[in-house]
């Protein structure tokens, strides 16, 4: 008779892993082998995305920051061709500043092609015209025409460093330098300037590099394969949205956005997962 991993362990795996331990810690305190669980954390997060994807639609969000994040895949990029691995790997991040809700997310290349597919998903979630806050990424003008055919209201915040960095590479710059001016740009529509910002989004950015292990900085649990990081990136987005309580809103972000009535428990996470 198969083996079959009892739904506590599963949760107490779920849990570790979207507070931010790596798959050997959790070995560790559970006795589950790490095998098994990555398995789980594959299955779980790719289901997330599913619930994701159902859940996010309609949101009657009013001003989205979004920035992206950086991490690896296999080996960092000097080293991916070499080894025959994905390497840099971006996540674009969507929030809304009053909920905090993450209403959308893509991983993969900061290119042209991953950024119109983000945005294009994003436009695709809400219900109305909002205010859209980005960096100055140069594709991100293109991408937003493309994703929002004009009903938008966007404006870029512009940041001037007191050093210009050697490494163009933002993945290798784990203390930026000091920012010294911020200049907002309205790029479409009519924005309110001084709600041009990412200040919001970027504090995601660090709650993420604490919840999941895979994108802390200086460690060794990077992800191996393409679909394991994405399935990691998902169940923390999960979890953030319908089971943590937020500080600010003091309630998780998807009962402030409306999207549900209630938190959810790890445990009701875990089953609507099929768990």
């Amino acid at each position: 008779m198969a083996n079959i991993l009892k739904f506590e362990k599963k949760v107490a795996a779920i849990s570790m892993l979207a507070e931010g331990s790596s798959i050997r810690a959790v070995e560790r305190i559970t006795g589950v082998h790490g095998d098994t669980i990555g398995r789980l954390a594959l299955r779980v997060g790719q289901a997330c995305r599913d619930i994701m994807d159902e859940k996010m639609r309609n949101l009657n969000c009013q001003h989205i920051e979004v920035d992206e994040i950086w991490g690896f895949i296999g080996a960092k990029r000097r080293n991916a061709e070499r080894a025959g691995v994905y390497g840099d790997v971006w996540t674009y991040i969507a929030l809304d500043a009053e909920t905090k809700l993450i209403p959308s997310f893509v991983v993969g290349k900061r290119d042209r092609y991953h950024t119109q597919a983000f945005m294009q998903d994003l436009a695709g979630r809400l219900s109305h015209r909002i205010q859209l806050s980005t960096d100055a990424m140069h594709a991100y003008p293109e991408a937003v025409d493309s994703g929002f055919g004009g009903n938008v209201d966007y404006g870029q915040i512009v940041k001037t460093y007191s050093v210009t960095q050697l490494v163009k590479e933002a993945a290798t710059r784990y203390s930026p330098a000091e920012v010294v001016e911020v200049e907002r740009k309205i790029i479409q529509g009519n924005p309110r300037v001084a709600r041009i910002t990412t200040s919001h989004v970027e504090k995601q950015n660090h709650t993420l590099r604490m919840h999941c292990r895979r994108l802390t900085r200086l460690t060794n649990a990077f992800s191996k394969k393409f679909e394991n990081f994405e399935a990691a990136v998902a169940l923390n987005f999960a979890y953030y949205n319908f089971c943590k309580t937020h500080r600010a809103v003091r309630m998780t972000p998807a009962q402030a956005a409306g999207v549900e009535s209630s938190a959810w428990t790890v445990e009701e996470l875990v089953q609507r997962c099929g768990e």
